[in-house]
C-alpha cells in the first residue's frame, strides 16, 4: 500500500542532500562552500517554523507558506491594477477618483467616443435626444389636487421646490425660491419654518407645511386646529413685517 511522504520529511531529504553534494563538489572546488550561505538560512528558517506553534500554516509548510502571505500582502495592488475595473471600486471608483486628481490639475476628464458604463443595465436611468421629438402640452406637466369635491380645487405642477424652511436658508434665498416658483408656475414648500413675508414677497403658490413644530397648527391633543391655522399664518407674517 502506498503511503504519502510529508512535506516536513520531504524537505528534511531536500536538505540533507543539498549539504551532501555541496559538500561532495567543495572536494572538486573549494568555491562550491558558498552555496551553504544559502542552503543554511532556509534550514534555520525550516527548523524554527516547524517548532513554533503560533502559524499552523508555516508549521506545515515551513518554506512555501510564506509565499501565502506574500500574495496576501500584495493583494491590493494586483486588484487595483490589474483585475479590478474603473467602476467597481467602493465607496470610490477609480473613475471618480480619477476625476477629482484631473479636476485638481485643471485638466479635462471627459471621455471621449463612447462612455464607460453601461446603459443598458437594469435600473440604469437616462435622457437621451429624440429624433422625432413630441409636442408637450403645458396641461400635460399638471395634476388637479380636490377635483370637483373640493371648494377650491387647485392645479399642481409636477414640478415643485421641496421644503426648506427659511431658517435654514436666508430671505433673499426664500425670495429668489419664490419668484422662481412664480416664472415656473409650481409651488413652494415653505419647509417647519412656517411662512415668512419673504415667501409672500416672491409671488410664488405656497404650500404651507404643518408639522410638529413650533409653527404647526394642532391643539394641545394633537389634532388639526383650524383656529391655529388661521390665526397662525396672520400673526407669523405680521410679525415679520414689523
Amino acid at each position: 500500500m502506498a503511503t504519502s511522504i510529508s512535506v516536513r520529511r520531504t524537505l528534511s531529504y531536500v536538505f540533507i542532500a543539498a549539504y551532501l553534494i555541496t559538500l561532495s563538489f567543495s572536494i572538486f572546488d573549494r568555491q562550491m562552500l558558498w552555496l551553504l550561505l544559502l542552503v543554511a538560512p532556509l534550514h534555520v528558517v525550516y527548523m524554527y517554523n516547524i517548532r513554533q506553534s503560533r502559524h499552523s500554516l508555516l508549521r506545515n509548510y515551513p518554506l512555501l507558506g510564506y509565499l501565502r502571505y506574500f500574495f496576501e500582502s500584495v493583494r491590493p495592488e494586483f486588484r487595483q491594477y490589474f483585475f479590478e475595473s474603473d467602476l467597481d471600486g467602493k465607496p470610490f471608483s477609480r473613475r471618480q477618483r480619477s476625476i477629482v486628481y484631473q479636476r485638481a490639475k485643471n485638466e479635462r476628464q471627459t471621455v471621449p467616443f463612447g462612455m464607460q458604463s453601461n446603459s443598458q443595465e437594469i435600473g440604469y436611468e437616462w435622457i437621451a435626444h429624440t429624433m422625432f421629438p413630441t409636442h408637450v402640452k403645458a396641461e400635460d406637466l399638471r395634476v388637479t389636487i380636490g377635483s370637483s369635491r373640493c371648494k377650491k380645487p387647485y392645479s399642481a405642477s409636477i414640478y415643485n421646490i421641496s421644503a426648506m424652511s427659511y431658517g435654514s436658508l436666508s430671505k433673499t434665498a426664500v425670495t429668489a425660491l419664490s419668484a422662481g416658483a412664480k416664472l415656473g408656475g409650481f409651488a413652494h414648500n415653505t419647509g417647519e419654518g412656517g411662512v415668512s413675508p419673504f415667501h409672500i414677497e416672491g409671488g410664488g403658490d405656497l404650500i404651507w407645511q404643518i408639522g410638529t413644530g413650533y409653527f404647526g397648527c394642532r391643539d394641545k391633543d394633537g389634532n388639526f386646529s383650524e383656529e391655529l391655522l388661521n390665526c397662525r399664518s396672520r400673526i407669523r407674517i405680521s410679525k415679520w413685517w414689523r
